[in-house]
């Protein structure tokens, strides 16, 4: 049987097209000689029309992923590569978030594949930050869970990041602090406050992601936490929560008692 082979290639902004649902598609290739096989072509415009009719509701994992690879792969059958990156990462989200380097490794998976699955996910992150930022946080608390999943949940080494807030607990800044491995990140309480004062802040809320899925605190995290919470008051600055992300839930240190 013969083998399928994927053309991983960057789009042109402009170019030529066959109607209005292609017009996002490059040319054929050159070297090809051929046009786009017509039950591919109806394809792509029965699921374009879909989505466009239902939404993402109508549409399963594969059919979405499908829709992000038409773009990269503009010319063959996407329908196999989609279904063969949720079978090595196991949902949309994970495939969207998943490295670089892990992509790279799937066969038919190139540059232009990995760019489109990026720009969705900086697309969602930036979208999620942007019901958060500049805005009370302890009243918009379920929007910021939503940020920190859908920023953190996926990733596959922890990383630590810290909300700076002002005197009416309005985001001023999220930054990330610092990366680490699949169970450990470092993190310094001096830096920590230190950048604290460099934007004036007046609160923090901490938050970093477990990679295993469980997010119950280690001593590590614990002592941590008391640390950065111990230095943060004797200059005047709060500490309202630490939430450790999961895959699937997260904690939160004040709801359950680790934060006086």
């Amino acid at each position: 049987m013969a083998q399928l082979g994927f053309h991983d290639g960057t789009l042109p902004l402009f170019g030529p097209s066959t109607g209005p649902d292609d017009c996002d598609e490059a040319a054929p290739a050159p070297t090809s000689g051929q046009k786009l096989p017509s039950y591919i072509a109806d394809h792509r415009t029965r699921l374009r029309t879909r989505f466009r009719e239902g939404g993402a509701a109508a549409l399963p994992d594969y059919e979405m992923l499908e829709l992000v690879l038409f773009r990269a792969i503009p010319r063959q059958d996407v329908k196999p590569l989609a279904r063969l990156l949720l079978d090595s990462f196991g949902d949309f989200n994970r495939v969207i978030t998943a490295s670089p380097a892990r992509l790279s490794m799937i066969k038919g998976v190139g540059e232009a594949v990995i760019t489109e699955l990026k720009i969705v996910e900086a697309a969602a992150q930036r979208m999620m930050r942007a019901r958060v930022l500049n805005r009370p946080v302890l009243s918009s608390w379920d929007a910021l869970l939503d940020y920190c999943h859908t920023a953190m949940s996926h990733r596959e080494t922890e990383q630590f990041r810290i909300l700076f807030l002002d005197r009416k607990n309005v985001l001023i800044a999220d930054e990330e602090q610092a990366k680490g491995t699949v169970d450990h990140v470092p993190v310094y309480p001096r830096e920590v406050v230190k950048r604290a004062l460099e934007l004036n802040a007046c609160a923090l809320i901490l938050v970093h992601n477990h990679p295993s899925g469980d997010p119950t605190p280690s001593e590590s995290d614990l002592t941590m936490t008391l640390q950065i919470q111990e230095a943060a008051q004797v200059l005047g600055i709060i500490l309202h929560d630490h939430l450790i992300i999961g895959k699937s839930r997260e904690l939160s240190f004040r709801s359950q008692g680790y934060l006086a």
